[in-house]
């Protein structure tokens, strides 16, 4: 059964970073995904990175300033935060995929992934 446990997240200033981490046993054998849900607003996609690490994607809205990595001798995902903004306030999920594919056209849609960490709070202040 995929297990997966995420750490980093916080409260930081406008303008700071974090780095938010997902581990999972397993690992290499998953696309995996960075998911936010705010209150009382629904789960969206907030980046996506191949099994190898090859391929990434983003949204839009964290284009520029988010970065996905993963380290598979480590078993983990890494989401690194940068001038974060109020609106990037959320509950932060982690999510795995078994796949082996190259491409990360489904891989933006919480319904395509199989496994679900248990969310880690980012709050940014103003």
């Amino acid at each position: 059964q995929v297990q997966l446990v995420e750490s980093g997240g916080g409260l930081v200033q406008a303008g700071g970073s974090l780095r938010l981490s997902c581990a999972e046993r397993t690992f290499s054998s998953y696309a995996m995904g960075w998911f936010r849900q705010a209150p009382g607003k629904e789960r969206e996609f907030v980046a996506s990175i191949i099994w190898s690490g090859a391929n990434t994607q983003y949204a839009d809205s964290v284009k520029g300033r988010f970065t996905i990595s993963r380290d598979n001798a480590k078993n983990t995902v890494y989401l690194q935060m940068n001038s974060l903004k109020p609106e990037d306030t959320a509950v932060y999920y982690c999510a795995a995929r078994r796949t082996s594919s190259s491409s990360t056209y489904v891989l933006t849609s919480p319904s395509n992934f199989d496994s679900w960490g248990q969310g880690t709070q980012v709050t940014v202040s103003s």
